[in-house]
């Protein structure tokens, strides 16, 4: 049997080892097991829970928020509607920030295409809507 040392279970999981250590300061991460010489050995488990972790993460949330999703997980009594309600939190928060965004480019499309991008910078119609009154 072969050790799945650090550099396993990160390659293994598309990550680098600084991550898997990080993930284990931050109890994302179970302690693994140590050899007599003090080698973390990890199982095939911890791959699967960092992909989680990244999976989530690709999706928004952030690690306070996986940390609940993992601690769900491991709860024998907890629902699929306790981790669909905490889906449809994130996702209130993603259309809030994607409106953000919205409003942010509409006011910044015209100040670009009103900008002559030459001369000086106090005709800059930018720099002009940043200093003012607001």
């Amino acid at each position: 049997m072969t050790r799945k040392t650090i550099g396993w279970v990160a390659k293994e999981a598309g990550v680098n080892a600084q991550t898997v250590l990080y993930y284990e300061r931050r109890g994302l991460l179970p302690a693994p097991s140590r050899t007599m010489n003090g080698y973390r050995v990890f199982n095939d488990a911890s791959v699967r829970r960092i992909r989680f972790i990244k999976r989530a993460q690709e999706l928004g949330f952030m690690l306070k928020q996986v940390m609940a999703l993992l601690a769900l997980q491991g709860e024998q009594n907890a629902s699929c509607a306790e981790v669909s309600s905490m889906a449809a939190n994130h996702l209130e928060d993603i259309e809030a920030k994607i409106h953000d965004l919205e409003r942010m480019r509409d006011a910044l499309v015209p100040l670009v295409e009103a900008c002559p991008k030459k001369g000086a910078m106090k005709d800059c119609p930018i720099m002009d809507s940043l200093e003012g009154d607001g």
